[in-house]
């Protein structure tokens, strides 16, 4: 072996060479490899944060947050609805509810995601596409699911400690919610047989308002139930605009819809029933009862459109621009409610 000379930089360069005569191990001092080896690992923890980071956001976009405004609007007028009849709502049990709500829904859409996928039914074409481009894998669904119901089950044990409703009240509308979710695509499979509509008109409809309700005030009522009707049948429009948009692709599937059994004419037809008798609703109350339930008539503008591009069958993104035409009529509505004297509305 023979030693290097000193590099013109004053950095002493040791070179190694091997019995072939090539360069081998060169340590420069000042630049050593314990000096690299922080970098390194500092690379390492950036790369495995990035990872981690991309991983959340799958997880997020399995869960279709654009349509939880059909589960976030529900909760908040049936504690409208309450703060009305009993002159305040407990803001503990109003976020607990929320939550509650909120993951059994997302838990709902990560179970249509796998058996969706199960089926053949989503393709590269489609608009959830979490296991067809591999975000996800099947058994990452499926765990994720599960914690999402856990914790909505841990939820409800806590609303059975804060709210003032029986046991077996909140355990008949919770579970009722919780099985509606699951059944959706999951076990029997209501979408696969035309009985989707109506799962979702119910669960996201009176089902979640009278949940909410209850919780506040202890007991259940047929109030909500009716409060619920303009705002189930707009939610019942997202459902029905993606399963209009899926025909051709659930047919091949060899499943049955609503929107499938009616075609793309009626389709058309109860699309607009869904999206504008809430505003006819909405009128009626305005003119009837209280001004402020015309609140809820500054969104129409904005469901023109939608109906525009339904007609055209240019079926992009209209689940989407509904629910969020879905998200401002609920809350709208739900300060229309909060903003009207007692004793105008019916009950309230």
């Amino acid at each position: 072996m023979t030693q290097g000379q000193k590099a013109s930089g004053g950095t002493e360069t040791y070179v190694v060479n091997g019995s072939n005569g090539h360069g081998g191990l060169q340590d420069e001092v000042g630049a050593s490899r314990p000096e690299r080896e922080p970098a390194e690992a500092a690379s390492g923890i950036a790369r495995m944060a990035t990872g981690v980071k991309s991983k959340c956001a799958a997880y997020v976009l399995a869960l279709r947050p654009w349509s939880f405004s059909a589960s976030l609007t529900p909760v908040a007028l049936g504690s409208a609805l309450a703060y009305k009849t009993e002159g305040g709502v407990d803001l503990v049990v109003l976020l607990v509810c929320a939550v509650a709500v909120l993951v059994v829904h997302g838990a709902g859409n990560l179970v249509n995601t796998y058996y969706d996928f199960s089926k053949g039914i989503d393709h590269k074409k489609s608009d959830d596409r979490t296991l067809v481009d591999q975000i996800l894998e099947p058994q990452d669904v499926v765990m994720f699911g599960a914690v999402l119901y856990s914790l909505g089950c841990l939820c409800a044990t806590l609303l059975y400690f804060l709210s003032p409703l029986k046991l077996e009240h909140l355990a008949l509308i919770y579970f009722g919610g919780l099985s509606s979710s699951f059944l959706y695509t999951g076990g029997i499979g209501l979408k696969y047989v035309a009985l989707g509509d109506v799962v979702i008109l119910i669960t996201f409809g009176p089902l979640a308002v009278m949940f909410a309700h209850a919780v506040q005030v202890g007991y259940l009522s047929a109030l909500p139930l009716v409060y619920a009707v303009p705002l189930a049948l707009n939610t019942e429009a997202i459902l029905h605009s993606n399963n209009t948009r899926d025909m051709d692709s659930d047919r091949q599937a060899g499943i049955v819809t609503l929107a499938i059994l009616i075609g793309p004419t009626l389709s058309y037809v109860l699309f607009n029933v869904l999206l504008f008798v809430p505003y006819m609703l909405f009128c009626l109350l305005a003119t009837r009862y209280t001004i402020s339930m015309a609140l809820p008539l500054l969104t129409l503008p904005m469901a023109f459109p939608l109906e525009k591009q339904f007609r055209s069958q240019c079926y992009s993104k209209i689940p989407q621009k509904t629910a969020k035409l879905n998200l401002l009529v609920g809350l709208f509505y739900v300060f229309g409610i909060i903003l009207a004297p007692r004793g105008s509305l019916p009950e309230l």
